[in-house]
């Protein structure tokens, strides 16, 4: 199988995926997407969709337009596994949710760096993202510690 030039195969313990190289990341796992000037569309990495589990519910408190700040609660999804609060990792103002979760919940954990997306934010990209290799090493160092070896 040819390697895909637009991804980077990670894989480490039990765990692997391919990341968007094009795509910024945070150390929440989220991932963030520049779709025009200024919007960036914010999705849940692999991990972090494997530490949730698939998807039964969730709901977007922040409204169209309304000021946000970096760690704001903008909603919440509901996993198998866990709940868990969703918060902005960019400044500016919450744009909008994936219309289509209300049909295709299962998007969030099956296609989480496309159909799966969560929400936009009109803002400017975090200080603190991180670009697939930053990530990569964050990814080492926190399964490092799960696991109970070295990164």
């Amino acid at each position: 199988m040819a390697e895909d030039p637009t991804t980077h195969f990670y894989k480490r313990s039990k765990f692997s995926t391919r990341l968007p190289k094009a795509r910024h990341y945070t150390q929440g796992h989220f991932w963030l997407e520049e779709v025009e000037s200024g919007l960036w569309r914010i999705g849940f990495t692999r991990f972090a969709t494997r530490m949730l589990g698939e998807v039964v519910e969730y709901d977007f408190e922040a409204q169209p337009g309304q000021a946000v700040e970096v760690g704001d609660p903008v909603g919440w999804v509901e996993g198998f596994k866990a709940i868990t609060e969703l918060y902005s990792p960019a400044a500016g103002a919450f744009h909008r949710s994936n219309p289509e979760l209300a049909d295709v919940l299962e998007s969030i954990h099956a296609h989480p760096y496309d159909k799966g997306w969560l929400y936009e934010i009109r803002g400017a990209l975090p200080s603190d993202a991180l670009d697939v290799d930053g990530y990569v090493g964050f990814l080492d160092a926190t399964i490092a510690k799960m696991t109970g070896k070295d990164a």
